[in-house]
């Protein structure tokens, strides 16, 4: 069933492929340990692979669904053996595929708290987008500094609040050459474009959230920097430099981290300074 399916979806993804570039696939890869890229070219997927299975974090659009199926097979994996999916945060391109990923996996769903019933009810609830995808049933709400555990992989969730009101950070520990390193997955600590920081009423606390991201995510150490877009963490550069087998991992960037989080947090205040204006 799952093969019949795949390709109907890769069918129907080819043709979307023409419309939406950063849906356009990209070549998976390894970034450290039990660490994979299997996302699409802008729609950052994460693998973390165990001996008692898998899990993935992120599904994209549902066009992305058969991009991160093909990426996990490609890397030697059975998608029937991821066995929990996780989420940055609920937008459309992030979530959307979420029903159709676990429907093909038979994955639980794990969600952070406020970000929950958006996923559970198709979309509806959340501040600002008006997207819209299949409802998804939760299988466990998650809660900040709440940890995942399955074989010898754990991660932390990280409630980084703002871009959406459950927006989650993930951190876990991965090896590389027999090294130990924190990885920070962001979730998202940008400010959109017609995001409403002053006398929000859909959102009343969004400011004091997007304050709140800054400081959890300044308090996090960082060897290993990714995010829920590659553009985050200039995917592009580091995999041609990983493709031509630049010594060491070009990953290892705790410096990128550091200077993005400032400049997200500049982005921030400035929109708040401007948006305090009469």
């Amino acid at each position: 069933m799952l093969a019949r399916w795949f390709l109907f979806t890769a069918c129907l993804t080819g043709i979307a492929f023409a419309q939406n570039d950063s849906n356009d696939p990209f070549p998976p890869h390894r970034i450290a340990d039990n660490l994979y890229y299997v996302g699409s070219k802008g729609l950052a997927t994460y693998l973390i692979t165990t001996k008692q299975g898998h899990i993935l974090i992120n599904s994209g659009f549902d066009r992305t669904v058969p991009v991160i199926l093909g990426n996990v097979l490609k890397l030697g994996f059975k998608p029937t053996d991821v066995k929990i999916l996780l989420a940055s945060h609920a937008h459309g391109d992030h979530v959307q595929g979420m029903a159709l990923l676990k429907e093909a996996t038979g994955a639980r769903v794990f969600i952070m708290e406020g970000d929950d019933q958006v996923l559970a009810r198709g979309g509806e609830g959340q501040y600002f987008y008006k997207d819209h995808w299949n409802p998804v049933r939760v299988d466990r709400v998650l809660h900040d500094g709440d940890t995942v555990t399955l074989g010898e992989a754990t991660l932390t969730a990280h409630l980084t609040p703002g871009h959406t009101r459950g927006c989650t950070t993930w951190t876990l520990k991965a090896k590389d050459k027999s090294k130990n390193y924190d990885v920070v997955i962001v979730g998202s600590p940008n400010v959109n474009a017609g995001f409403q920081l002053v006398q929000n009423a859909d959102y009343p606390q969004i400011a004091d959230d997007f304050a709140r991201t800054f400081r959890v995510l300044k308090s996090l150490h960082c060897d290993i920097f990714l995010g829920a877009h590659g553009n985050y963490y200039n995917l592009d550069e580091k995999y041609a430099e990983l493709k031509v087998g630049v010594k060491g991992n070009p990953f290892l960037d705790p410096q990128g981290y550091q200077v993005y989080v400032a400049n997200r947090e500049k982005a921030y205040l400035d929109t708040l300074e401007k948006q305090k204006k009469p």
